[in-house]
């Protein structure tokens, strides 16, 4: 097998941190995958979008709490239901997970959405990691914002390295709430800073979450 240097490099340092952020190359799937969710908003929303970024940074403007999680499951069916929807955001990463992963890959289905706003408590998803409900440790999660994220507008994830030292302590720890596990680790996570035209892979069997975004801006997450 004839590996090129890049190639090699993105390996090793994946397994060394456990995730790492790329720029998207495939600008046309990515300009796909924004258009989607602007065509869907001016529908639901009865507005005109000029500025996506501006328009999805500030949703919480046009959004109400109580209708979020009913908004984000007619957008995921809406996504899912395009066939292309799911080749374009294979496309995003395509390169770089074929360097890490592989070429003969199996995708899931549904393509999961997380809409964030300004001190909303609905929609958090708490320290854990996928592996702890049953998914397989070869997968690796493709995480993808439509704005730029940093701070309590992103999420976090415990580096590998951190891992290997929690690793027997999680085990004995296993029935403890998720916060407490967090507060376990919280001084050791990194929260991420990724820009539109950015995305991030990462090894799902690493604890990762977020916590209350306290921001003034929204964020949108596939």
């Amino acid at each position: 097998m004839f590996v090129e240097k890049k190639e090699k490099q993105l390996g090793e340092n994946f397994i060394k941190n456990g995730y790492s952020i790329h720029k998207i190359t495939n600008k046309k799937d990515l300009e796909y995958i924004n258009e989607k969710f602007v065509k869907f908003f001016e529908k639901e929303l009865k507005v005109k979008i000029r500025n996506s970024q501006k328009f999805f940074n500030g949703i919480h403007e046009k959004l109400n709490i109580k209708n979020l999680n009913k908004i984000r499951l007619s957008l995921i069916n809406n996504v899912t239901a395009q066939k292309k929807f799911r080749i374009a955001y294979y496309n995003v990463a395509r390169e770089v997970l074929n360097s890490i992963v592989g070429n003969e890959l199996a995708m899931q289905n549904a393509i999961n959405l997380s809409i964030q706003l300004p001190n909303d408590r609905s929609s958090l998803l708490s320290m854990h990691a996928d592996t702890w409900s049953g998914d397989s440790p070869f997968e690796v999660v493709v995480w993808l914002p439509l704005v730029n994220v940093s701070k309590t507008k992103s999420m976090y994830i415990l580096p590998a390295k951190e891992y290997k030292f929690f690793e027997k302590k999680f085990l004995k720890l296993k029935n403890k709430s998720s916060t407490f596990l967090f507060n376990k680790i919280k001084k050791k996570v990194k929260w991420l800073n990724i820009k539109y035209g950015e995305f991030l892979i990462f090894n799902q069997s690493l604890p990762h979450g977020n916590i209350v975004n306290i921001e003034t801006e929204s964020r949108i997450s596939l």
